[in-house]
């Protein structure tokens, strides 16, 4: 009997995940489609990221760039000037959320009602003002993002892609770097709020292990996977926009 009577069996989320961050690296060597881009919004961007890379390293040193928000940055530099769907989609469907989280909380602490502690950092008089400038793109980026995405369209394979990257990230941060403590300076603590939201004591709501399963699931079904459902629903597919 031909095999054709044996229904195939659909891919796993794991083989989902892995052939989209398979995608996406393929598409960093690709030549772009088009220039739907504008110009001088390649070059301000390319402008910022050429003064903020430097001066991150130098200051909080290259485990920095484990930040989601900060691996955003450097998968839109490169999906601008590739005009990559995919590449700008991924940074889009993984930090929207959060980024529009971090502008409730700035505005809350700047009016001295502070909601998660996520922004507290932005508010110490020790750290450099010009270090505190450059992360007001967090308040900027989500909004960049979404035009990214509208003129490009939103690759739905993004959310796979993102999510296996969030959960290997997430991973590495967990288990081999620094955990939250009150004179930790610059140096980069806790990043990705794997042991709480604030950068000066951990949380104690739950065990250590039973917080860092709960972002596992958080993230990339409930963050994520709420925005992928909006952005699919409000964004073009690529091709349409």
């Amino acid at each position: 009997m031909s095999g054709s009577l044996h229904p195939a069996s659909d891919p796993g989320p794991l083989a989902v995940a892995e052939a989209a961050i398979a995608e996406a690296a393929t598409e960093l060597f690709e030549p772009a489609l088009g220039q739907r881009l504008p110009l001088a919004l390649k070059l301000a961007f390319t402008a910022f990221m050429a003064v903020l890379v430097p001066v991150y390293w130098t200051w909080y040193g290259p485990t920095n760039f484990l930040y989601f928000c900060d691996l955003a940055l450097i998968l839109t530099l490169i999906g601008i000037w590739r005009e990559s769907p995919l590449l700008v989609s991924m940074p889009t469907v993984g930090i929207l959320a959060p980024q529009i989280l971090w502008v409730a909380d700035f505005l809350a602490e700047l009016g001295g009602m502070p909601l998660t502690g996520m922004t507290a950092y932005m508010f110490k008089a020790e750290n450099p003002l010009f270090l505190r400038g450059l992360s007001l793109f967090h308040g900027w980026l989500p909004f960049l993002l979404v035009f990214l995405v509208w003129r490009l369209g939103y690759d739905r394979r993004a959310w796979a892609a993102w999510s296996g990257l969030a959960v290997m990230v997430l991973t590495v941060c967990f288990f081999t770097m620094p955990g939250p403590r009150p004179d930790a300076g610059l140096e980069p603590v806790n990043i990705n709020y794997v042991w709480g939201m604030s950068d000066a004591v951990a949380q104690t709501m739950m065990p250590a292990w039973a917080w860092f399963a709960s972002l596992i699931v958080v993230v990339p079904v409930v963050l994520c996977g709420t925005t992928h459902l909006a952005l699919r629903r409000l964004m073009p597919a690529p091709g349409e926009a």
